[in-house]
């Protein structure tokens, strides 16, 4: 169960920085929707963090909940057409999902 809330709250880590993004974007006026989100997916993610944390070493924890908001953040941000999808990116994308994979083999 724990790996499952560490993975949901790497998940809110990329809904959070998204959410992030928007509070600020283009005008440079605060968007009270957006916030709200930022405010609500951030305290869930870590307090999920915080969960997992006592059952997953630390180290592994958070790397894990790194990788996990990383590679989603970056999945939005190509599919919004912020970022560029291009072949070295994706490479290193999936090195970092690989790596997930990996700690989750080994913890």
């Amino acid at each position: 169960m724990s790996w499952l809330i560490l993975i949901l709250s790497g998940a809110l880590e990329a809904v959070w920085a998204a959410a992030l993004h928007r509070t600020f974007q283009a005008t440079g006026r605060r968007r009270v929707a957006p916030a709200s989100l930022f405010l609500a997916s951030v305290l869930a993610s870590m307090a999920g963090l915080a969960i997992a944390m006592q059952s997953i070493p630390t180290g592994t924890a958070y790397a894990v909940w790194v990788g996990v908001g990383v590679v989603l953040t970056a999945a939005y941000a190509m599919v919004t057409k912020a970022e560029r999808p291009t072949t070295a990116r994706l490479l290193l994308l999936t090195g970092i999902a690989a790596c997930v994979v990996g700690l989750k083999v080994v913890a």
